[in-house]
């Protein structure tokens, strides 16, 4: 099962094996951290555990 890792952008687990064979890192956790600092992020409505 490919389940989400970021319920605000839906990354999947998937995307982020696949980031890493291309870029050598994970840029989506890049991504991920950057739009948090902005708070462009909404774990609490999006995530299943509201976290």
């Amino acid at each position: 099962m490919n389940r989400y890792i970021c319920y605000c952008f839906k990354y999947t687990e998937d995307d982020i094996i696949n980031d890493i064979k291309e870029h050598g890192k994970s840029t989506i956790l890049e991504r991920i951290v950057s739009a948090k600092r902005l708070q462009q992020c909404n774990c609490a409505l999006h995530h299943p555990e509201k976290r």
